[in-house]
């Protein structure tokens, strides 16, 4: 059974210190649609744009995870659609996702905007067994059933935003799928599953002078059996032609980022993360970096 255990814990520790199973990213306040599908279309034009983060980049099999995400809002300007498709991998566990969202915006006063956003999203996840074979012994059960599982699950966002800030709640994995990796006879109440993500988000954007905009911003996630996450920060954006952020991981990391504004519509962001658990600041390759490009089509 605490071979069972182990192997689920593996399976569960996709980020660092935390048991998400879910991407998540630096720039969450830039890539709203990653955590709230009610957020496809919401800037009432369309973009795309990838993502790539490593972390722990001194420690072998630290995680990885590329993603590639776009959405827009359609010409009856009610409803948007969007997704993400990402590969992540941790050790020896991988996994490649799909997700696709569709939102439907309520016009409000003062020219804010009420959606209702629906996701569904499907799943592989993998495991390399010869790695796992050297810890857990090579006829462990929880090992010996299929390396790949292709999973199905889905989701459901709200999003109020406005000209000056957005502020929205989720849950993904709704479903709760299992994994069925563990293929014994004993107990399965150790069994690994998708678990329901709970997100909750928002910023405001400070017009200072008309050229400068301080953007305070808040991300906060709850999975079931784990340490509830907050990370928050803020960025100062100048004229849109450049900017530069401060955040907190709390209890977990500090992070700084910047980024410029090319040809107006082209926008390129890099994020340092410095870690002080799990991992000390003064162990080799506690950090994370990420980079993230994205396109705008705004006319």
């Amino acid at each position: 059974m605490k071979r069972i255990i182990k192997l689920s814990l593996i399976l569960l520790l996709a980020k660092a210190g935390a048991a998400q199973q879910l991407p998540t990213s630096s720039f969450y306040d830039l890539h709203p649609i990653m955590h709230n599908p009610a957020t496809a279309g919401a800037k009432k034009h369309a973009e795309i744009g990838g993502m790539f983060r490593t972390q722990w980049s001194g420690i072998d099999g630290g995680p990885q995870t590329a993603l590639l995400f776009g959405n827009t809002l359609l010409a009856s300007g009610r409803v948007g659609i969007g997704g993400y498709l990402y590969n992540d991998v941790t050790g020896p566990t991988k996994r490649i996702g799909l997700q696709m969202a569709y939102a439907y915006h309520i016009p409000m006063a003062n020219g804010g905007t009420f959606s209702l956003g629906i996701e569904g999203r499907v799943q592989q996840w993998s495991f390399d067994r010869s790695k796992l074979q050297e810890s857990l012994g090579s006829n462990d059960p929880a090992i010996m059933g299929d390396d790949k599982k292709i999973k199905g699950d889905a989701g459901f966002g709200i999003s109020y935003n406005d000209p000056k800030f957005q502020i929205g709640a989720s849950v993904s994995q709704l479903i709760q799928t299992k994994l069925n990796f563990y293929i014994g006879t004993g107990p399965k109440n150790e069994e690994a599953m998708l678990y329901r993500h709970f997100f909750f988000h928002g910023y405001y954007d400070f017009d200072i002078d008309g050229q400068v905009h301080i953007i305070p911003n808040i991300l906060v996630i709850a999975v079931p059996h784990s340490p509830t996450e907050v990370q928050a920060g803020a960025r100062l954006d100048y004229n849109k032609s450049f900017w530069f952020g401060l955040g907190y991981h709390v209890n977990q990391s500090f992070m700084a980022s910047a980024g410029v504004h090319l040809w107006k519509n082209f926008n390129l962001g890099y994020a340092f993360d410095v870690y002080k658990t799990p991992l000390s600041i003064y162990d080799k390759g506690a950090n994370a970096h990420e980079i993230t490009l994205r396109y705008e089509f705004i006319k």
